[in-house]
């Protein structure tokens, strides 16, 4: 009897170790996708993760809340990650391909897919129908005070004028704020560099008259911002895009082809509703995420 039971007893350990064991494979196969703390990163991770698990039998594992582009780029290269939530064509040109900033969109995307293709072995996919670039936005009061449309508009007042700008922005080559002054030929009378998520309460709430935000960002919306022109083509194309180790999509087609489902579906007006629900109404991510994607059938059609 006694036997028996010692014999039950190693048969039952065996199979708990071993369940362990299988869980913890499980998780460590998972597809890793990374990104950055803004609401659209985390957003646009989701997306990826249930696609990836809807139409594929694999696990999907988000890596939150990295700090920058270059966090969640050396992730990847490190191995730590296999995806990445969403990658901006004018951020990787002169950040992860330490490049000369591109001002047609067609153009930056062809070259950022050669570069990464050959140099890391990743995928840049194409765009998911937005971008997400950097833009001068005022009070709806300030632009009908000063008359404002575009950024020209702002020549022959920007001298009265505080602005706010990404503390990352100031001392950008190329695309930074030398560079703008030097093709807008304006400056403004103070300029202070600040995170880009403190830019929209700064100029809303008055402390500040014009502000540099992102375009896609829920609270242009919210706050009821006039986001100016452009009309220069100052900026260098931020198109935003899903991204990939090719191993991984080689090993795992059908992942590709989940991915791909949401490539072109999601346009600027779209990214910034999204981003609205998240930052406005404190609906979590993950959520708007889900329901974006069950709204429309998780894009079933492929090509619809």
């Amino acid at each position: 009897m006694r036997k028996r039971l010692l014999l039950m007893s190693v048969i039952i350990l065996t199979l708990v170790i071993s369940g362990c064991s299988l869980s913890g494979n499980k998780k460590n196969d998972s597809i890793k996708i990374a990104s950055v703390v803004t609401t659209e990163g985390q957003i646009l991770a989701y997306m990826m993760k249930y696609m990836i698990e809807h139409y594929t039998e694999e696990e999907a594992e988000v890596i939150n809340n990295l700090g920058s582009s270059t966090v969640v780029h050396q992730a990847m290269v490190n191995g730590d990650a296999n995806m990445s939530a969403v990658r901006y064509t004018g951020t990787d040109l002169t950040g992860a391909l330490q490049a000369e900033p591109i001002k047609d969109a067609d153009e930056a995307l062809a070259f950022v897919q050669k570069e990464f293709a050959e140099k890391f072995d990743q995928t840049f996919f194409d765009s998911y129908g937005f971008e997400n670039t950097y833009a001068f936005m005022v009070k709806k009061e300030t632009a009908e005070k000063y008359n404002l449309q575009s950024l020209s508009d702002l020549a022959s007042v920007a001298g009265e004028l505080e602005a706010g700008v990404d503390t990352s922005w100031m001392n950008r080559e190329g695309d930074g704020y030398k560079a703008f002054v030097e093709t807008y030929g304006f400056d403004f009378s103070r300029t202070y560099p600040m995170q880009i998520g403190l830019v929209y309460d700064a100029v809303e709430s008055g402390e500040l008259d014009v502000v540099l935000g992102y375009t896609t960002d829920g609270r242009i919306a919210s706050y009821d911002l006039v986001v100016l022109e452009d009309d220069l083509n100052f900026f260098p194309p931020y198109d935003a895009s899903p991204f990939a180790d090719t191993e991984l999509l080689e090993q795992k087609p059908e992942v590709k082809n989940a991915v791909e489902r949401l490539v072109g579906k999601i346009p600027t007006e779209t990214m910034q509703e999204l981003n609205f629900l998240a930052d406005n109404n404190l609906i979590e991510p993950a959520v708007v995420a889900e329901n974006f994607l069950k709204e429309h059938d998780y894009f079933s059609g492929g090509d619809e």
